[in-house]
């Protein structure tokens, strides 16, 4: 058996994988973010280890522990936890969607070759701007910096006490050459670190350290290896079999991710589409990013006083979406793919003295799908273009969410088995491979078992690319001025 850890913005999932792939127990425990000012977005890291420590807990309890052979992980991407020599935590982890660094990017950007090491353009959401950032505002911490780590790779050194990443996570930090696979001396440099501050680099699929004695004994396991895991949109591509040239899948989560394989380095950094290494040896990966997908149905629930998300879902799908309803812009965040933009915000617009609550909740599903729909144009620019899309991730629950996203992206979504647990599951499958090198991947990685598709409809698909698509992209090209303009200054504090 395997046990896979996936450290999520919203909680700690782990699941347990039999020899034959079967999930055979899953459990989870909750996380909360900090939003200290606007546009700030942090955890502690303790509290990453302690939902661990339940997470996984509960989920050994349902198997025999001893048979678990190696242990695989995954996490939000991008994430700065910062220790000093002692391995102490210096201040709370800065965020994938932390948009505090916009004038860092664009110094950034300004080093030889950036786009070409990196593959991507400089954004706050990525790892090396929060350094910069740390080093202009908190010089005495940024002093004290020893060991920069990836959210997982903090779980790791709790685990195993080494430092260890991955290549397809390490290519979110703008530090990997990620054509070469390893980490540049120029990036590094440039935000004032060097090698002797970072992790070692291995592939997903590879060992990265072994689970320390005493929490073993603990857990009632044997000292395994840690495999190093990947960033938690590659593990979940692996953990629903996207693992070949062409192949694409769709995740549903508080981010919304468009994911497509690639067998060679290809980047795409002037549509903001971001170009990183796969969890597997030899395999790339082109993604869209948007910071805000099912993260919207919650704000929108909250705000119109639905009792929950299902119950927002239950009314839009009762009532159906207006041809000529609300626009909802769903950058409540700001924007990574295809605008870059971290000022900006979300909206309703379009709205009539007529449009009630049900209205909203539609357009929040629409709005959605079509900033989804932008990124999918942004990677398909590139010539890397899927029939076929696998969905995951807990927006892919709703029958009706999903074939609205179908008819937007004028793309056959396909559902399969376990794809709600996908990173985690990719994260147990990324440990069988570690201890399994020769393995074949098409025992390894199948796509799970089919369980709905959804065909688009082509008079919608029209209807939304020729008509709501084009109003959705000028309802945002009209605001955003106003975004930046809007902006308090770093000192302000309400009265």
């Amino acid at each position: 058996m395997y046990l896979g850890i996936d450290l999520g913005t919203s909680s700690v999932k782990a699941v347990v994988i039999d020899d034959a792939g079967a999930v055979r127990a899953s459990a989870s425990s909750p996380l909360t973010v900090s939003h200290p000012r606007p546009r700030w977005s942090e955890q502690d890291p303790a509290a990453w280890w302690a939902a661990t420590e339940a997470a996984v807990g509960e989920v050994l309890r349902g198997v025999d522990a001893s048979r678990v052979a190696a242990i695989g992980l995954s996490g939000q991407m991008h994430g700065a936890t910062l220790l000093d020599k002692d391995d102490a935590v210096l201040r709370p982890a800065i965020l994938w969607n932390d948009g505090r660094s916009d004038l860092e990017c664009a110094a950034l950007e300004k080093v030889p070759r950036f786009r070409e090491i990196t593959g991507n353009l400089a954004m706050p959401g990525f790892t090396a701007p929060k350094l910069a950032w740390v080093r202009e505002h908190e010089p005495d911490i940024f002093a004290r910096v020893a060991n920069v780590l990836l959210p997982k790779d903090y779980l790791r050194l709790k685990l195993t006490g080494d430092y260890m990443t991955d290549a397809s996570d390490a290519a979110g930090t703008l530090w990997l050459d990620v054509r070469q696979r390893q980490w540049s001396d120029d990036m590094l440099a440039a935000t004032g670190l060097d090698r002797s501050h970072m992790p070692e680099v291995f592939e997903g699929s590879q060992p990265a350290g072994r689970l320390r004695k005493d929490l073993a004994e603990r857990w009632g396991m044997a000292t395994v290896p840690v495999a190093a895991g990947g960033g938690d949109n590659a593990a979940g591509a692996v953990g629903v079999g996207i693992v070949r040239h062409g192949q694409a899948m769709l995740s549903l989560g508080t981010s919304g991710v468009y994911f497509a394989v690639s067998d060679g380095f290809r980047a795409s950094p002037e549509t903001a589409v971001h170009s990183f290494c796969h969890a597997l040896p030899a395999t790339w990966h082109l993604m869209s990013v948007m910071l805000n997908a099912a993260s919207c149905l919650d704000f929108t629930a909250r705000l119109t006083g639905y009792a929950d998300v299902a119950a927002l879902l239950a009314d839009a799908e009762g009532e159906g979406l207006k041809p000529d309803g609300p626009v909802f812009l769903p950058y409540l965040t700001g924007e990574r793919t295809p605008h870059n933009d971290a000022h900006a915000r979300g909206s309703f617009t379009n709205l009539g003295p007529d449009t009630t609550r049900t209205d909203l909740a539609n357009a929040t599903l629409e709005g959605v799908g079509l900033g989804l729909l932008d990124g999918l144009l942004a990677v398909e620019g590139t010539g890397l273009i899927a029939d076929e899309i696998t969905v995951i991730g807990g927006g892919s629950r709703s029958a009706y969410w999903t074939q609205m996203l179908a008819d937007i992206l004028g793309k056959r979504l396909v559902l399969r088995a376990g794809g709600e647990v996908g990173p985690a599951l990719g994260a147990a499958r990324l440990a069988r491979l570690a201890v399994e090198p020769g393995a074949s991947l098409d025992v390894v990685c199948p796509m799970p078992a089919v369980t709905a598709v959804r065909e688009p409809d082509a008079a919608r698909h029209a209807y939304f690319r020729e008509t709501r698509h084009p109003l959705f992209r000028r309802s945002y090209e009209q605001l955003k001025p106003l975004y930046t303009d809007a902006v308090p200054g770093d000192d302000f504090r309400p009265s």
